[in-house]
């Protein structure tokens, strides 16, 4: 599995899912497993209406999550959930990750945005259905493009990344961790470091994402 490859999980924290949008299924990551015991039959289908379809094991407590953001985000194939540790540094600060430099630009189009918390009522009632609504109402209030934006905070909690399958929210993963960990880096060698230039970012983000995009090969 390559969230423990890349340190992006620790005993069985975190989770991945990836959904068929014809058939309207997505598979997750069973609850409390571990990862180096997972095999492919192990993996839980779930339906959009949160009902579990196939598998002999319970989904990922964050299965409404999941699905939340498959429903509100159409365009979504893949998502992954960790604890991170420098991601979730960012997140337990209530705080969005400024985009600081290219590397941050070529992958993610402005700074990550963290959401606030839920209210008492929002946990009482549905914890993880309400993170998951919580995270697209900030997309919808800030006006984001969560294909462009494919990562967020969630305020004392962790990160969530998409991508358009899940092999794509993985690597969200290991870049939204890697520039967390820079961007803290940047801000202990410099207090007051401001974001790089719009037109450096955008000139990074651009180049290789959207019909005009240039860097790589041609399909």
């Amino acid at each position: 599995m390559l969230l423990p490859k890349y340190g992006l999980v620790t005993f069985t924290w975190g989770n991945v899912s990836g959904i068929d949008r014809e058939q309207g299924l997505f598979v997750i990551k069973p609850s409390g497993v571990e990862y180096d015991q997972l095999t492919p039959d192990d993996m839980v289908v779930v339906d959009l209406e949160g009902n579990q379809v196939e598998g002999r094991f319970r989904p990922s407590s964050d299965t409404a999550t999941h699905r939340i953001l498959y429903t509100r985000f159409k365009n979504i194939g893949g998502i992954v959930h960790t604890h991170s540790s420098w991601a979730t540094s960012w997140a337990q600060a209530g705080r969005d990750i400024p985009c600081y430099g290219t590397t941050h630009a070529d992958y993610i189009y402005g700074a990550v945005p963290c959401t606030g918390n839920l209210t008492k009522e929002e946990i009482d009632e549905a914890y993880e259905r309400n993170t998951g609504i919580r995270i697209a109402d900030e997309f919808d209030h800030r006006n984001l493009d969560y294909m462009a934006t494919p990562a967020v905070l969630c305020k004392n909690h962790g990160p969530f990344t998409w991508g358009k399958d899940a092999a794509e929210a993985v690597h969200n993963s290991v870049v939204l961790e890697e520039v967390a960990k820079m961007a803290a880096r940047c801000e202990w060698i410099n207090p007051e470091n401001q974001p790089a230039p719009k037109n450096l970012q955008d000139k990074h983000y651009f180049r290789k994402h959207g019909a005009n995009a240039y860097y790589g090969q041609p399909d």
